[in-house]
């Protein structure tokens, strides 16, 4: 008999698990999650944020949204080392909550992998076109550099490093890892500059006023900060796509959670620092634009950084695709190797010990959406997949503590339950912060994971059919 709440066992899951080989360290994992925050999100919410929502106070913001990222990633840091199985989320919730839940988790998950690595090729397209061809003289036809709603045919140079990162993922997960450490030192590199020496042209000024009156717009005056700091969660995702590395992470109960608090800790580090610099050297007002670092770096006449900057944007837009493509492949590998998609998706490579069926329709998903639309139309949904994923798991640690056959000697999330409960609650009032057709659209998206939930995934469930 059909039991949508019937929940999965550990075992079963680290049995299929033990095909993926154990080659992620703690230093791996926050090079895996520096590439994944560090991304479009330093180079482009900054400006769009305190333009919009916050004035310099985006730096607020920042911090807001890493501390609440901080608090969950503790709670998947304590799933991770309870159960270091692929999957994430989806995983954690059908062994905690049941399949039904696990599989609406898991399709939000892929809402926000899939569409995140989509937003970031478009972003590494237009940098890549506008800054570097053009400087070379070099201009692709205006049908292959945007997507049909921007009247184009096809946007061809964010489909070409879709599939270049694919190739590299087929070669598995050693050599993924080098090309993504590389990136990362350069990236890190590149923005600490932009902070060294932007920081000599900051004029004061430009912080006057901190916090714009315009954009108070609930009771004390926190509207504008909270709502970048809803947006700005784009710039974190990315952390909680360690915990689906954690099968291949070697001693997880320790590893994951240094991997997701260093990522978070460096991250908003920089992020914080980017901010202020951003916001000093050029007013607020003018910083709506997609490229705001290289903008600033040009109104104080600094154009031979630009390309340095563009330089770090690129690698720090490849290194977040990375790790997004790898978060998001498992997840299809995990629920085609449980049968909620088709069971070919689970099949694991003897060659390169990757779930290559799995790395191939991510790539053909993200390929096409990367091709056919717009950086904005994508990006506003990957924030609600997100904190739906959050919620869950920060009061699933609830249920965790309760259950006496799931033993974790590792890390377990302190001040319990207090934190557990304050993150819970923290990721439901950024949901509510989320601009309206934001929820509706994700409504829609749940409502046809629900469809498909129904009609094929409960009848071929191994949980079900067992």
């Amino acid at each position: 008999m059909m039991n949508i709440f019937k929940k999965e066992s550990v075992a079963n899951f680290l049995s299929a698990d033990a095909r993926l080989q154990k080659t992620l360290a703690a230093k791996d994992l926050i090079a895996l999650g520096i590439g994944a925050v560090i991304g479009t999100g330093i180079f482009i919410l900054p400006g769009h944020e305190a333009a919009s929502h916050a004035g310099p106070a985006v730096a607020i913001a920042f911090l807001i949204a890493a501390l609440v990222s901080g608090l969950v990633g503790m709670a998947y840091a304590e799933f991770s080392s309870a159960m270091p199985i692929a999957g994430s989320a989806y995983s954690f919730g059908s062994v905690i909550y049941g399949e039904f839940v696990g599989w609406i988790l898991g399709w939000s998950l892929i809402l926000e992998y899939f569409l995140a690595v989509s937003a970031e090729a478009t972003g590494f397209a237009a940098y890549f076109n506008h800054n570097i061809l053009a400087s070379f003289g070099l201009n692709l036809p205006k049908a292959l550099q945007a997507s049909p709603m921007e009247g184009g045919l096809i946007n061809f140079t964010a489909v070409a490093i879709v599939l270049i990162i694919a190739g590299i993922l087929m070669m598995g997960t050693e050599l993924s890892k080098k090309v993504e450490n590389f990136a990362v030192i350069v990236k890190v590199a590149i923005i600490i500059l932009f902070i060294i020496v932007g920081f000599f042209y900051v004029k004061t000024s430009n912080y006057v006023p901190f916090y714009p009156k315009e954009f108070h717009s609930v009771p004390f005056g926190m509207g504008g900060i909270f709502t970048a700091a809803a947006t700005v969660f784009f710039a974190f995702i990315g952390f909680d796509a360690l915990a689906s590395n954690s099968a291949e992470t070697i001693n997880p109960g320790k590893n994951v959670i240094k991997g997701i608090l260093g990522t978070v800790i460096i991250a908003v580090i920089l992020y914080v620092a980017f901010s202020l610099v951003l916001t000093g050297i050029v007013n607020y007002k003018e910083l709506n634009v997609d490229d705001p670092a290289a903008y600033a770096l040009q109104v104080v006449h600094l154009t031979a950084w630009n390309k340095l900057i563009t330089i770090g944007a690129l690698f720090g837009i490849f290194t977040a695709m990375v790790t997004m493509f790898i978060g998001g492949s498992r997840l299809v590998y995990a629920l085609g190797r449980d049968g909620l998609l088709p069971k070919k998706l689970g099949q694991v490579s003897q060659k390169h010990a990757v779930p290559t069926n799995a790395v191939l329709i991510a790539t053909v998903v993200q390929a096409v959406f990367a091709g056919l639309v717009p950086l904005t139309q994508l990006a506003s949904l990957i924030n609600a997949g997100t904190l739906i994923a959050f919620t869950f798991i920060s009061f699933g640690i609830l249920k965790l503590r309760r259950r006496s056959d799931i033993q974790n000697t590792g890390f377990k999330m302190p001040w319990y339950p207090f934190l557990p409960i304050l993150a819970g609650l923290c990721s439901i009032f950024f949901i509510v912060m989320l601009p309206d057709i934001t929820k509706v659209s994700v409504g829609i998206w749940l409502l046809i994971g629900i469809a498909v939930y129904f009609t094929y995934s409960v009848r071929h469930s191994n949980l079900q059919n067992q």
